[in-house]
């Protein structure tokens, strides 16, 4: 182990491979393609501060139209004698492939960071598998993957130093969201450290080979069917040289570092005959779980995928145990129509020339970001138990279709013991993520623990569900996956109590805060049923708190952010409440100190007030057995059976059929080719604004610029007959129209409140008569029929 200190700080996957990047490169060359953005923006932050790469100087960052640009300038910048790298993911690395067979066949050394993600198929996916870089294996780059933030650092930087040693370029890719976004405590190894394995007689040769007029030669040719074959073949040595060249790269790093990679890494029981072979943020999840397992008494393994490309099946062979008699082969990709995805076929095809007798499985998962769980790893050992396991699997769906998805187990806590886990509820751009990121930091920078965030969105971003996910503990946390059994749960939006199942898998004994404005009546009356029991027979610690109306007391309008978290640190006690007080000023300092003493002020005095504000909530005894809960309105079956699972956010529960429907034109059902019905935004009604809209009719000069200005639809003018309006539900109120020929005519301004996203457009556009608004924005509460 190296005895070197190391430099502990709480990043995500793309800051981690961004400031590698930085260090071994001349020239970014980029354009923002989610999940990848934030490597590209960061690294020009750093470069506008000035900050110097291993060269003493800030990289050179420029931002293309294009990815194809992007691509196009990369090759041209490393023809030209720059080190250059660049950041992308999905449809943004198909527009590359062109280049890449141009930069991989001048043997430039080209390092991708990739934060892989879904491509576009039947539905557009923001979120992460590994479509995107299993499209490039034949460009003839090199593929280097990372499970976990740590190797992002570690590994990333073992791509620059192959590529340069190697001439061969390099993807170097994690998981979109799952790894590019997951915040945790890593070792950041600084980059006079970093300088320490750079290759500079590689650099020096590189330098050498550019596009120069004092060694001028041709490059681009044309070549005809005579030589040109040849000429591709002769590149052979440098991708035969490129595994052991890794394998060194690796080395160093571990010297530097004192943590142990290779290109094929096997952990579990020494004499296992059951072995899963993965490669991503995967492999942490079946470590855990192998872990979990083998201490229960089983003999089962995982075998890391690290380099993927070129392929040594001399390093896989030697990596595995020798008692192996079942293999299951787990892709995060789909190829249609093969015979099976690409890890699969590699290692069927490793077995061809082999005499070991080994029964090999594949099988997929967690394409689109599906969640992938120890229940699934699992599963997956299960399957290998059998006389005759499926090939060909699915895990972690129902396909009640093909059939294909192996059978689930109960969910499984693998977890370590003393590893605090925490979920909270909130709303796109309400703050509740930030403020999640700033305690995480503030935890894993602060303290002796290991600490983990994880933020699962909607595609809405902002105005959509966020759960933040956050883990601490004293020992390291491998579990790349949603928090299943919860120390404490949050819910910053009251609308959510009736919509979600928000305390599934909450530990007995375990923290429920509510921020609302409900007194014990108020939550008698708006809580359902299932919440109030789950309440109840956990023996929860329930508080309230009227974050909201702190808030806007203090000066910091709807933004509860800070006060949220302030509660969090006072009731998880995960710090002495002073030190915690003490570091959210720093991070209020930092956050906001540009925009002036008021802000920051408003802030402090909101974290200072958040203190003694939760009222916690003595539980009746009758919620033990309390029923009932929203009614629900009659719908059509594709909103009943496929639609409001979605809206509740049980969509991982629906199975392929509910995406089966017949491709015949009527497309009144989810279709396999992505159709989807029309009109059924009207039966969603999230009700998720903290302030929505009321109308004064009396103020109302019928300008309709509300209609105009707003976002969701929720405001619409009506004109109303006097037969209309006789037929109209009591309270329904008008107004005269206004204009010729409206003399028979009311005009009312009609809102849905449950429509509303709280933007205020609508008031602020108001003109209202003498100065008086038409629109003022009240708590949706009051709007409610």
């Amino acid at each position: 182990m190296s005895a070197r200190e190391q430099h502990m700080k709480s990043i995500d996957g793309n800051t981690a491979a961004a400031h590698v990047a930085y260090a071994f490169s001349d020239v970014a060359a980029i354009y923002p393609i989610t999940p990848s953005s934030p490597m590209g923006e960061v690294a020009d932050v750093w470069a506008a501060h000035g900050m110097k790469n291993l060269f003493g100087q800030p990289l050179q960052v420029t931002e293309m139209q294009s990815e194809a640009g992007a691509a196009g300038a990369v090759h041209g910048s490393l023809a030209a004698g720059a080190l250059t790298t660049t950041f992308t993911a999905s449809q943004g690395l198909l527009l590359m492939i062109p280049n890449m067979y141009k930069i991989a066949g001048e043997l430039l050394p080209a390092v991708f960071h990739v934060s892989a993600r879904a491509l576009a198929s039947h539905a557009l996916s923001i979120f992460g598998d590994h479509s995107d870089v299993m499209a490039t294996r034949q460009t003839g780059f090199a593929l280097l993957a990372s499970a976990s933030v740590q190797e992002a650092v570690d590994l990333g930087m073992v791509a620059h130093v192959a590529a340069l040693k190697s001439k061969v370029p390099f993807i170097h890719f994690f998981d979109g969201f799952r790894t590019s976004h997951e915040i945790s405590k890593v070792d950041m190894v600084p980059h006079e450290e970093m300088a320490k394995i750079m290759p500079w007689d590689a650099v020096d040769n590189f330098r050498k080979r550019a596009m120069n007029p004092e060694h001028p030669h041709l490059r681009g040719t044309a070549q005809n069917p005579d030589v040109y074959f040849q000429a591709r073949e002769a590149a052979n040595k440098y991708y035969l040289a490129t595994p052991g060249i890794v394998e060194a790269a690796m080395k160093q790093v571990s010297e530097l570092t004192g943590r142990s990679y290779n290109l094929f890494d096997y952990v579990g029981a020494p004499d296992a005959e059951n072995v899963i072979v993965a490669m991503g943020s995967s492999c942490d999840v079946i470590e855990e779980t192998v872990n979990y397992l083998n201490s229960h008494g089983a003999k089962v393994g995982l075998l890391k995928v690290r380099l993927y490309r070129p392929w040594s099946s001399e390093h896989f062979l030697a990596a595995l145990p020798a008692t192996v008699k079942k293999l299951a082969v787990l892709d995060r990709t789909k190829e249609p129509g093969s015979l099976g995805e690409p890890l699969y076929l590699d290692i069927k095809s490793v077995y061809q020339g082999s005499d070991r007798e080994v029964a090999i499985v594949g099988g997929r998962y967690g394409l689109g970001s599906k969640d992938f769980t120890p229940a699934m790893v699992q599963s997956v050992f299960d399957n290998l138990k059998l006389d005759k396991p499926k090939n060909g699997f699915t895990v972690g769906i129902n396909d009640d279709v093909t059939h294909t998805s192996l059978p689930m187990p109960k969910a499984i806590d693998a977890t370590p013991k003393g590893t605090v886990q925490c979920m909270f509820w909130g709303l796109g751009s309400d703050g509740t993520v930030g403020a999640n990121k700033n305690a995480i930091k503030i935890i894993g920078d602060n303290t002796d623990m290991y600490a983990q965030g994880y933020f699962a969105y909607d595609s809405k971003k902002s105005g959509g569900i966020t759960v933040s996910h956050l883990r601490f503990g004293k020992k390291p946390i491998q579990s790349s996956y949603l928090v299943q059994t919860a120390d404490y749960v949050a819910c910053h939006n009251p609308a959510y109590v009736d919509k979600y199942d928000l305390l599934a898998g909450i530990k007995e004994g375990g923290t429920f805060v509510l921020n609302c404005a409900w007194d014990m009546d108020g939550l008698n009356a708006n809580l359902p049923g299932s919440l109030k029991r789950t309440i109840a027979e956990k023996k929860l610690k329930f508080y309230t708190i009227d974050a909201v109306k702190l808030a806007s007391e203090v000066g910091l309008g709807g933004r509860i952010n800070m006060i949220m978290q302030t509660l969090f640190f006072k009731l998880s006690e995960v710090l002495p409440i002073d030190d915690a007080v003490k570091y959210l000023k720093d991070a209020i300092q930092k956050a906001y100190g540009k925009k002036g003493d008021k802000i920051v002020k408003m802030n402090n005095d909101g974290v200072d007030h958040a203190l003694n504000a939760a009222v916690q909530i003595t539980v009746p005894a009758d919620w033990a057995t309390a029923s009932g809960g929203p009614a629900q309105a009659e719908q059509p079956k594709w909103v009943l059976d496929v639609m409001r699972p979605m809206v509740l956010q049980d969509g991982d529960k629906l199975p392929v059929s509910a995406f089966d429907g017949e491709l015949d034109g009527t497309y009144d059902w989810t279709g396999p080719d992505g159709s989807f019905p029309v009109a059924t935004t009207q039966y969603e009604k999230r009700g998720v604004a903290i302030s929505v809209p009321e109308w004064v009719a009396e103020n109302c000069i019928q300008c309709n610029q509300c209609a105009f200005v707003c976002p969701h639809a929720t405001i619409r003018p009506f004109l109303v007959t006097e037969e209309e309006k006789a037929a109209a539900p009591e309270g329904f109120a008008t107004i005269q129209a206004m204009g010729p020929g409206m003399e028979s005519y009311g005009f009312r301004m009609a809102i849905d409140p449950l429509d509303c996203q709280g933007c205020g457009n609508c008031a602020d556009i108001c003109p209202g008569k003498q100065g008086a608004k038409a629109l003022v924005m009240k708590p949706i509460e009051t709007q409610l029929p």
